[in-house]
């Protein structure tokens, strides 16, 4: 985990998307945004949407995952999908199929608040990751 700005942040790859338990946030070390930065192709994009959705809603998180666009030299297609999510889950930026440079504030105190109502991540049970 890395802070910026006082902002928590758990950075990962675009594969560890399809394992929630590797981005699974935990009151004894929690995150703010959890950070996929990613080459998840077009004929996935279906899949990057929901999970990158599933995994703010699941650890009461915003989630920003920043995807590739274009075609690579293999003739692979990347939809972009560029996006980032508040801890409920909805879209605050979506990128689409636009590559750019996109801004948008967060609230620590609006994530805090949420977070003080709707304390899901103090009833997640104990665990360890062995590798």
């Amino acid at each position: 985990m890395e802070e910026w700005r006082g902002w928590r942040i758990c950075p990962l790859v675009c594969y560890d998307l399809r394992f929630p338990v590797w981005s699974r946030n935990q009151p004894v070390a929690p995150y703010d945004l959890v950070l996929y930065v990613a080459n998840w192709p077009a004929v996935r994009r279906t899949a990057w949407m929901t999970l990158l959705r599933a995994r703010a809603i699941e650890n009461v998180a915003c989630a920003l995952g920043v995807n590739r666009i274009g075609r690579d030299a293999l003739g692979h297609d990347y939809a972009g999908d560029s996006a980032l999510l508040d801890a409920r889950g909805n879209y605050v930026v979506e990128a689409h199929d636009q590559a750019g440079l996109f801004t948008h504030t967060l609230r620590r105190d609006e994530l805090e608040d949420f977070r003080a109502k709707f304390a899901a991540l103090n009833d997640g049970d104990t665990f360890e990751l062995i590798g």
